[in-house]
């Protein structure tokens, strides 16, 4: 069993990956900030463990993180307290868990960022413009360290049902992807570890996961 720490694990996409970590075997011990949401992380399966990113410093988040073997970064401020709280939860708080999870000895770090062309086409605000250079940011981060990383885009995020099927690769067409497609593709992702250091863009697909993803592995 895998014990995979969730940054951001009160968030959509965590919510739906919680019991997919735990349908296969492994533990999500997911990160939230407000105690009202405790109950419903424990009905998910996880192990919840209260803490603020905004507020936690690399020494105190690598304590909590200790004794795990992964770390999923799905926390993000979704356009809520404007640009400088994107800075402290996408970019700041990134930057944090990285290094928490160098100090915990965590080799393993799975980043969900944003499609490149993500609001391309329409009038883009300054805030979103924002948001789209802290999460580019974020990607060098992680990507400069010696971690064993993997950095998923999704496209734009749905609600729908999880199809399990996906279109995913290096570089791809810009679409839709369900929140629960990118739980299912972040839960193959922590049980293979052979696929690292690899950026993976993805949408909604016809192919099945296991199917899009086994040639993106480093063998």
């Amino acid at each position: 069993m895998k014990r995979i720490f969730v940054v951001g694990g009160a968030g959509k996409i965590a919510r739906y990956l919680a019991p997919r970590l735990a349908k296969q075997g492994d533990q999500a011990l997911s990160l939230y900030r407000h105690f009202d949401q405790e109950p419903a992380l424990k009905a998910l399966s996880a192990i919840p463990v209260y803490g603020d990113l905004q507020k936690l410093s690399p020494e105190s988040l690598a304590l909590l993180m200790d004794g795990c073997d992964a770390v999923v970064f799905t926390a993000g401020a979704g356009g809520k307290g404007g640009t400088a709280t994107t800075t402290a939860v996408d970019g700041v708080g990134l930057e944090k868990s990285v290094e928490a999870a160098k100090l915990a000895g965590i080799k393993r770090f799975i980043l969900v960022s944003a499609f490149p062309e993500a609001g391309r086409g329409r009038h883009i605000s300054d805030t979103f413009e924002h948001y789209m250079q802290v999460k580019k940011a974020a990607d060098v981060y992680l990507a400069a360290t010696d971690l064993d990383w993997v950095i998923v885009r999704p496209g734009t995020l749905t609600d729908d049902a999880a199809t399990a099927r996906i279109n995913t690769g290096l570089a791809i067409r810009y679409g839709h992807v369900s929140r629960d497609n990118v739980a299912a593709t972040l839960a193959y992702i922590v049980a293979h570890d052979s696929i690292n250091r690899v950026i993976i863009e993805l949408t909604d697909g016809d192919t099945p996961i296991e199917q899009v993803l086994t040639p993106l592995a480093r063998y």
